[in-house]
């Protein structure tokens, strides 16, 4: 196939591999708030084209020890306050390393527990904001850390659900719009949960088939335009449902192809626009899920984002329909 041929993993790794080397720039300076997420897509996608060794262990483990505070929670660099979704990213990054003995585990479960709310919902931070996204990022971080019976699961489960809307989908909150993101936070919560028979995998399904557009890429919500990145949300929602054949893989994938950048390397949300590694990642796990390259790309977890060999090596078995 044409679109086999254009795929230059060589490109990519070398641009994940040299991305924020030059520290001087403004914009290395202005994304310091991204710092340990960008680390955990770099970490995954070299991972899932085989070029881990790319990266200094002994330098990650020292940055992971250095921006996790005393209490518990992970911060996205020096100088900022600990949040659930860098403490999410910090633990899928030890995880993939093996080296959660380097990070204090019990501490960070504390953390995480503290998080919750009385009816269920979970907070990012100290300072309260709820967001279904801080639901799956708690259960997805105990899960890794086997402490999942730290949590009201019922109570976490009920929040979640109430945020289920008419079409099958989820918002961020009750009674706020679905979107593709957060669906797939919320379903890969009631994955991890062993909760999927509470969805209507129909009526949400035909929600997220219906983001497919004509280019082949796929949008996160009606009239919006296609992202590369919904590759990942939309499509590991529908793996996760057992939906996967609703929507045109070969279309999908010319279109992930379409968004790299042969000179530089790296993906970008749409075709001719800047490469980054969040979109890097997104289209290289979008590309597993429809087992496209199944040579060069390793199998991904829908659930975890994360290599299923991973997953497999530590024993969590997320619920799939």
């Amino acid at each position: 196939m044409e679109s086999e041929k254009k795929l230059q993993i060589e490109k990519h790794v070398d641009f994940i591999v040299n991305y924020g080397k030059t520290h001087d720039k403004y914009e290395y300076e202005v994304s310091d708030y991204l710092r340990m997420s960008g680390l955990y897509w770099s970490v995954t996608f070299l991972d899932l084209v085989n070029s881990l060794d790319k990266l200094n262990k002994d330098d990650i483990v020292a940055y992971l020890k250095r921006n996790q505070h005393s209490s518990g929670g992970f911060s996205p660099c020096d100088g900022h306050d600990p949040h659930l979704l860098y403490s999410l990213s910090a633990i899928q990054i030890a995880v993939i390393f093996d080296v959660l003995n380097e990070i204090e585990c019990d501490k960070l479960i504390d953390y995480i527990v503290a998080l919750q709310n009385e009816d269920g919902s979970f907070a990012g931070d100290c300072w309260g904001e709820i967001d279904t996204r801080f639901s799956f990022c708690a259960v997805a971080a105990l899960s890794l850390l086997k402490a999942l019976d730290r949590i009201d699961q019922e109570k976490a489960v009920s929040f979640v659900l109430s945020c289920m809307n008419y079409d099958g989908g989820f918002g961020c909150l009750p009674g706020t719009e679905s979107h593709a993101g957060q669906i797939y936070c919320c379903v890969g919560f009631l994955s991890i949960l062993n909760r999927l028979h509470m969805i209507n995998v129909d009526l949400l399904g035909w929600w997220l088939s219906e983001r497919q557009l004509p280019s082949g890429g796929l949008n996160g919500r009606p009239e919006k335009l296609q992202d590369v990145c919904y590759s990942w949300w939309v499509i590991a929602s529908l793996k996760m449902i057992g939906k996967l054949e609703w929507i045109d893989m070969e279309k999908l994938r010319d279109y992930i192809i379409s968004c790299q950048d042969e000179e530089t390397g790296g993906f970008s949300d749409r075709p001719g626009n800047m490469p980054d590694p969040f979109h890097t990642l997104f289209a290289f796990t979008g590309l597993s899920l429809i087992k496209s390259y199944p040579e060069k790309i390793k199998e991904v977890n829908p659930v975890f984002c994360m290599p299923q060999y991973v997953i497999d090596r530590i024993g969590v078995k997320p619920q799939l329909l």
